[in-house]
């Protein structure tokens, strides 16, 4: 328990910081969606003169895009790459900021077992994952009330939203993975930035190759905001592909932390 609370004051900061900067985000795009829906005609002519692969890229979609949900998913890719920074940063520094400080000695010569320091460690991350999307999700309705000219699915629009937390979770695995291998890292923040950027372009590499299997490299793609808005649910096949690839990165993570050696330098 001490080792949780110790990481969440570690984390409060950072989780205040990215909590505010995602609402931000949202802030900013629902901002513009009255000046969109007052010049329709002009803005899907502006549009339209893009190539489809590179609309497709950016996640624009002209079916929809000019109600408040289609204009919401524009601005939403953003705020998952922004989100998945936060969790690979999170999930990058779990263990190896105590090599990178020069305490994993004196953690781990305390009474408690790798196993109780890595969930203890895995939870705060959670938590704080999930604070943020608590507070995000909340003030990104309220923003959507304020834009909407006309009534939407409200059960649609936290479908949506939910997506930055799955994705946020995915990365975390990640994350905890090269936390375990590579502890010495010097910069958690550059190694996340490289990661989450990878995956960003490789996804929207994906888009425009039109291959839907291409969608499984990045998880960015794994949720279809076109799908979520006609189906009212996810695509199967690409949650339980996340679901297990969290499972397999988590249980890796605890086998290796188990027996590998940590030293402070």
């Amino acid at each position: 328990m001490n080792i949780l609370l110790h990481e969440l004051r570690a984390y409060r900061k950072s989780t205040i910081v990215w909590t505010i900067s995602l609402i931000a985000i949202a802030a900013l795009f629902m901002s513009f969606f009255p000046s969109f829906t007052k010049d329709t005609e002009e803005f899907r002519k502006l549009l339209e003169g893009y190539p489809a692969t590179l609309r497709e890229a950016f996640g624009i979609n002209l079916d929809n895009f000019f109600s408040i949900l289609g204009f919401y998913c524009y601005g939403l890719s953003f705020v998952t790459l922004c989100g998945a920074i936060q969790a690979m940063n999170l999930g990058t520094s779990i263990v190896s900021k105590e090599v990178r400080e020069k305490t994993a000695d004196f953690l781990l010569t305390k009474p408690v077992t790798r196993t109780a320091v890595l969930t203890n460690k895995l939870l705060a991350a959670l938590i704080s994952i999930v604070i943020t999307n608590i507070f995000y999700i909340a003030a990104a309705t309220l923003l959507a009330y304020q834009a909407a000219a006309e009534d939407f699915e409200v059960g649609i629009f936290v479908l949506l939203s939910l997506t930055v937390l799955f994705t946020q979770l995915i990365f975390l695995g990640i994350g905890i993975i090269v936390s375990i291998i590579f502890q010495k890292i010097k910069s958690v923040l550059t190694v996340s930035l490289a990661t989450v950027f990878a995956f960003y372009f490789l996804g929207m590499f994906s888009s425009t190759s039109g291959d839907e299997v291409k969608r499984y490299l990045s998880p960015f793609k794994y949720f279809d905001t076109a799908y979520i808005m006609e189906q009212s649910n996810y695509e199967a096949s690409f949650l339980i592909t996340g679901a297990g690839f969290i499972i397999i990165a988590i249980g890796i993570s605890y086998f290796i932390y188990a027996k590998k050696d940590i030293h402070t330098v």
